[in-house]
């Protein structure tokens, strides 16, 4: 996460992101290649409301000769359009962010992660700690962020939201790549045996495609 963030640089490898090859020597590099992470912490401020979340450190001012004042008006209507374009029901967007719900709050850090409108969306453990319901909601929410065209990936030790959102799982144990599998061509015995060394290399390459490089 911490690599293809650009927070921190590889010791080997190449990262190419559609088609090129990028160095992602910082986060800047990183928004500038159209990645944006959400981590799990959300980093979210809990005494600024959910504009001031969305807009934290990108915030709108007037020219200089207008004194350089927020241009409240201008955030909280992109706000609203961020929120609407993913299905987002937050009823007052000028209540503090610790007045929401687990899946509220994620859903807002997702929303600012799109602010720069992305080509990758990099979610770090998104359902950790969530309700049932709360659950439902961010996957749905993963669901329209693929279906306007935005490669996510989700890094989740759930099986069950791996299993209900993801296309292609890539399962990564000790560090290193044992399995990558489509949808429908696996179980959930298969990802506890990739995951857990029970299911030895030989047994993956007969049917799945395993080691090599991570393709994003």
């Amino acid at each position: 996460v911490k690599i293809i963030s650009g927070i921190q640089s590889p010791s080997e490898g190449e990262i190419f992101c559609a088609g090129l090859g990028v160095a992602l020597r910082s986060p800047h590099d990183a928004g500038h290649a159209g990645i944006q992470t959400v981590y799990q912490d959300l980093a979210l401020c809990d005494n600024l409301d959910t504009v001031q979340n969305l807009f934290l450190g990108r915030e709108l001012h007037n020219p200089w000769y207008l004194g350089r004042r927020l241009q409240r008006g201008a955030m909280e209507a992109r706000a609203r359009e961020i929120l609407a374009s993913l299905d987002v029901k937050i009823r007052d967007v000028s209540n503090p962010i610790s007045s929401l719900s687990g899946g509220q709050r994620q859903s807002v850090a997702i929303c600012r992660s799109i602010l720069s409108d992305p080509r990758i969306v990099l979610l770090d453990e998104p359902t950790a700690a969530l309700g049932v319901a709360q659950r439902k909601q961010v996957l749905a929410l993963i669901d329209r962020l693929r279906g306007q065209g935005r490669a996510v990936v989700v890094v989740s030790h759930d099986l069950g939201d791996v299993q209900q959102v993801a296309d292609r799982v890539v399962v990564l144990r000790l560090g290193r790549k044992v399995a990558e599998v489509s949808r429908g061509g696996y179980t959930r015995e298969d990802l506890i045996g990739a995951i857990t060394g029970v299911m030895d290399a030989a047994t993956l390459a007969s049917t799945r495609d395993f080691r090599g490089d991570l393709h994003v």
